[in-house]
C-alpha cells in the first residue's frame, strides 16, 4: 500500500502577500516498492528529474549537459556524526532494578559535555534517569516531549571520539523503519567533500556527487565553491501545522566565507548562474543575502523557511 509523505523541509521565509498554503498542497503518495533502502551505487547512477522548459527524465552523471561554463555549483561541506546512539537506562524501583533500552539521536551541542537529542521511547526517561551507551554515559537534564538534555561524562574531543566510535549514521526515517544502520551508511550517508563536522543528517543533494563527476564539471569549466550549513533537528521532525504560515523551522548553525561570498558574487556579475546543490545551501546562501544580487560572508543561525511566493535575492538558474 502507498503511504502519504508529507514534507517536513518545504524550503523558507513568507512573503508578504504570497498566497496562502496548507499542509495539504505537499501531499503525495510515494509507493512503498519506490523506497530506496540502499543508495544506488556508483553515485551519479542515481535518477534525476530535469525541469527546464521541459521535464525531462536523466541521471545525476547527465548533470553536465544541463549546465555551462561559468555557471557556479554550491555545496554544503557540512560532515554528518554518527549521531544515533543506542544505550539503557536502568533505573532501582521497589521491585528492583528495572532496565530499558533507549535509543536517542542527538539533534544540537549545548556545550562541550550536553547535547539536546530526540529519545525513544521518550516515556520510559525522566530528569535524573542515567543512559549508558557502552563506556559512555550520559545523565537526562531535562525532558520536554519527546526532546532530553543530556550530560555526558566526557567532555569536547573526547566525546566527540567517543560517539564516533559507538554511533550509527542517523537515516531519514522511512528508512530507518524498514532496516537499521549498519557500517555501509557510514559511507553512503557522507559527502566526498564533507569537512566540517557538526551535522546530525546528510545534506543529502550533495550525495550523488562522486570524485569522477566533479573532475568532469571542473574540465568543462564549470565552477564551484563550498558553505557550511549543520543540518539538525528540522530534518527529522515533521510540520504538525495545516496552515504552512504557522510551521515554526528549527534553526541551524551555518557560515558562507568571504571566499565563498566572492565567488557567488562574481558568478552574478558576470552573468553566470548559481546553483545550490540542495535545500541547505539554498537556505543559506539566501539567509546571507544583503539585496537582490549580492551576497555577503555570513555566519551565525538561520530558521529561513522557504515556500512558494517567496522572491529569491540571488538569481539563480
Amino acid at each position: 500500500m502507498p503511504f502519504s509523505v508529507r514534507r517536513a523541509r518545504i524550503t523558507a521565509t513568507l512573503t508578504e502577500g504570497a498566497e496562502m498554503h496548507t499542509l495539504d498542497d505537499f501531499d503525495f503518495e510515494l509507493p512503498e516498492k519506490l523506497i530506496a533502502l540502499r543508495p544506488v551505487r556508483p553515485r551519479q547512477a542515481s535518477r534525476m528529474l530535469v525541469a527546464n522548459g521541459e521535464i525531462v527524465d536523466a541521471t545525476v552523471s547527465d548533470l553536465p549537459e544541463f549546465l555551462r561554463a561559468g555557471d557556479l555549483l554550491v555545496f554544503n561541506n557540512t560532515k554528518v556524526i554518527p549521531a544515533r546512539l543506542s544505550g539503557q537506562r536502568t533505573r532501582d524501583t521497589s521491585h528492583g532494578s528495572g532496565v530499558s533500552n533507549i535509543e536517542v539521536n542527538l539533534i544540537e551541542r549545548i556545550s562541550g559535555d550536553t547535547w539536546m537529542a530526540l529519545a525513544k521511547p521518550a516515556k520510559r526517561l525522566k530528569p535524573g534517569d542515567v543512559i549508558r551507551f557502552d563506556e559512555l554515559s550520559s545523565t537526562v537534564v531535562l525532558k520536554n516531549g519527546g526532546e532530553v538534555t543530556l550530560a555526558f561524562d566526557r567532555t569536547g574531543t573526547m566525546l566527540d571520539s567517543a560517539i564516533e566510535a559507538i554511533g550509527a549514521m542517523p537515516l531519514p526515517p522511512y528508512i530507518a523503519s524498514k532496516r537499521r544502520a549498519d557500517a555501509r551508511d557510514m559511507d553512503d550517508y557522507q559527502t566526498v567533500f564533507a569537512k566540517q563536522s557538526g551535522a546530525v543528517a546528510a545534506p543529502t543533494a550533495s550525495l550523488h556527487f562522486d570524485s569522477e563527476l566533479l573532475a568532469r564539471l571542473d574540465k568543462l569549466g564549470i565552477l564551484s565553491t563550498e558553505v557550511t550549513l549543520h543540518v539538525g533537528a528540522g530534518t527529522f521532525l515533521p510540520v504538525k501545522v495545516e496552515n504552512i504560515e504557522d510551521h515554526k523551522m528549527h534553526s541551524e548553525w551555518g557560515e558562507v566565507s568571504s571566499e565563498a561570498a566572492a565567488k557567488i558574487n562574481d558568478t552574478l556579475k558576470t552573468g553566470g548562474r548559481v546553483i545550490p546543490v540542495g535545500t541547505t545551501a539554498l537556505r543559506l546562501i539566501e539567509t546571507a543575502a544583503v539585496k537582490v544580487g549580492e551576497i555577503a560572508p555570513w555566519i551565525g543561525d538561520t530558521d529561513i523557511f522557504i515556500r512558494p511566493g517567496y522572491e529569491f535575492k540571488l538569481r539563480m538558474g
